[in-house]
């Protein structure tokens, strides 16, 4: 369970710290408040990529820490078996960011930011824009089904595994022969020396931003020359036209200014849009190996590798025991690619048992989130070619009007819709998961009135069994908070902040009035808010 979340530094919050507690935490407040800063100081905790521009004041650190509490047992094997330490049933992520570097923590220790993401995998789920979007690519579709299925797929999965790797195997025997490793590697001329230059771009990346961002400040920072040439622009705009040579050196300030402008947008977008790729430098290091090895094995240059690899091919077509040792190996591929299939079919087997219980399960909740005449259903296509995952192609199929043919879920266009259907897999994915916090961010996009109502209802049942933040500007939602947070703007000191305070019960009901009525509050509005509030607690309840 997420305990506290401390943020200090960050964009519009010199410092606070909100302490969670079980069930539904809601926190809402007026548009420009700071909803959504808190929920990117959740993600920089989780590992989340850093903007030096949400440091507040640039000269002191920024600091985001979140506390969890672990007790489920699940939970503590997952992160123990990540070989991450569990002190007094407590996980304490942090990440302090300065304007050159961040610093990421578990429990005081430092580890990489790709360790926090790790952890925070099997301490919480956030739902917002981009998992809203996840529902839209299909491939996200047979990963939701694993996931229900967890328990009995995973042998599944490693029989399948296990007979494409043994088919794998008696592929590379193929290999053996020279030639087919040479065309199995692809190789293309000039290959090893593209791959050679963007090695050493990846692999001085750090260095390579770092510079960039030295230029950037040097030119386009605080008294940065961007800086020096507007003050000397002013200084000579008054006196340009007493002599045609100073009306030269304005023009020539001019032109510099303008190239330095435009100098600093490509620096910035250049730090932007760079950033180091793990899995692609990986894949660059893993193919610059392969062809060095190559190269070793058989010659100094591309070029000769493909020839040698044409002199060995003719000679082994001259060779008379060829056709019978391919003959031999194709026997023994179609006996392993016999029970591959058969590990495929079963897989499969398991996946259509547990994805019709899904769709049913989803159905009901989507009943309940007044999809009144919803149809969802799974429908499985094979692939034509085997995967370490099987040859299931997935896809959710939807209905919601009656009369309507099923049509793949992807194909949705509303936000409302779509949000709910999230919002119904969770609830049903979450009985499932060790994953004990809940994090709601956009789930009433597009919603209001009795949709409004089923959704905060649908809320505050997962909030029985989980604990779940949820961030909103939908009274009916807000309403069901076991415990509520308000989120304010001020002006203190000359300087806009935010401001998080838990709400009283009367503090919940003004905060519900303000969100039915806006700016001004009657006495009727309160009393609609108290009613609301009362049969919200009367729900709970039953």
């Amino acid at each position: 369970m997420l305990e506290s979340l401390h943020v200090k530094n960050l964009a519009l919050i010199d410092e606070t710290e909100i302490v969670f507690g079980k069930g539904l935490n809601i926190l809402s407040g007026e548009t420009g408040a700071g909803k959504s800063i808190l929920l990117g100081a959740l993600h920089l905790a989780l590992g989340g990529r850093v903007a030096k521009e949400m440091l507040r004041d640039e000269s002191a650190d920024a600091v985001v820490e979140a506390v969890f509490s672990v007790r489920d047992e699940r939970q503590r094997k997952l992160l123990e078996e990540m070989d991450l330490p569990i002190y007094e049933d407590e996980v304490i992520l942090s990440r302090r960011i300065t304007e050159s570097r961040t610093v990421a923590r578990i429990n005081g220790e430092t580890v990489p930011a790709a360790k926090l993401k790790q952890a925070g995998s099997v301490l919480l789920d956030i739902y917002g824009q981009q998992e809203h979007q996840s529902l839209t690519q299909k491939k996200k579709h047979m990963e939701r089904v694993d996931t229900y299925a967890k328990l009995e797929i995973e042998p599944a999965r490693e029989r399948v595994r296990e007979a494409f790797a043994a088919e794998r195997a008696r592929e590379l025997s193929f290999l053996e022969h020279e030639t087919e490793e040479i065309e199995a590697a692809g190789l293309s001329v000039g290959e090893d020396e593209t791959l050679e230059r963007e090695y050493r771009r990846q692999s001085n990346g750090k260095k390579i931003l770092e510079a960039v961002s030295g230029a950037y400040q040097q030119t386009g920072g605080m008294d940065g020359a961007s800086d020096q040439i507007g003050r000397a622009i002013r200084a000579l705009s008054g006196v340009e036209h007493y002599d045609d040579r100073l009306a030269g050196f304005m023009s020539m300030l001019t032109d510099i200014d303008g190239l330095l402008n435009d100098l600093n947008r490509e620096l910035f977008e250049y730090q932007e849009s760079e950033a180091f790729d793990a899995r692609a430098f990986a894949e660059t290091e893993t193919r610059l190996d392969e062809i060095n090895r190559l190269k070793e094995k058989y010659s100094n240059s591309i070029e000769e590798i493909l020839a040698a690899c044409e002199t060995k091919r003719q000679r082994m077509e001259q060779l008379s025991s060829y056709d019978s040792y391919v003959a031999e190996l194709k026997a023994e591929t179609a006996r392993l690619e016999e029970r591959l299939k058969e590990a495929c079919g079963q897989l499969s087997d398991v996946r259509k048992k547990y994805a019709s219980r899904l769709v049913r399960t989803v159905e009901a909740a989507l009943r309940d989130l007044n999809f009144l005449d919803v149809s969802f259903d799974m429908q499985f296509d094979q692939l034509d070619h085997y995967t370490s995952n099987g040859t299931d192609d997935g896809e959710f199929m939807i209905s919601t009007n009656p009369g309507e043919p099923l049509k793949p879920l992807r194909n949705i266009a509303s936000g409302g819709e779509m949000s709910r259907i999230m919002l119904a897999m969770k609830t049903v994915l979450a009985e499932n998961d060790a994953i004990d916090t809940l994090i709601f961010d956009e789930i009433d996009s597009g919603i209001s009135g009795r949709t409004a109502q089923a959704v905060s209802e649908k809320l505050s049942v997962v909030a029985r069994d989980h604990q779940v933040v949820c961030i909103t500007h939908l009274p009916q939602i807000a309403a069901m908070a076991d415990r509520h947070f308000l989120i304010e703007k001020q002006v203190e000191g000359g300087a806009t902040v935010s401001r998080i305070s838990l709400l009283s019960r009367e503090g919940s009901i003004r905060e519900l009035a303000r969100m039915l009525g806006g700016t001004e509050i009657t006495e009727k509005v309160l009393e609609n808010a108290e009613e609301m509030k009362n049969l919200a607690d009367n729900k709970k309840r039953k």
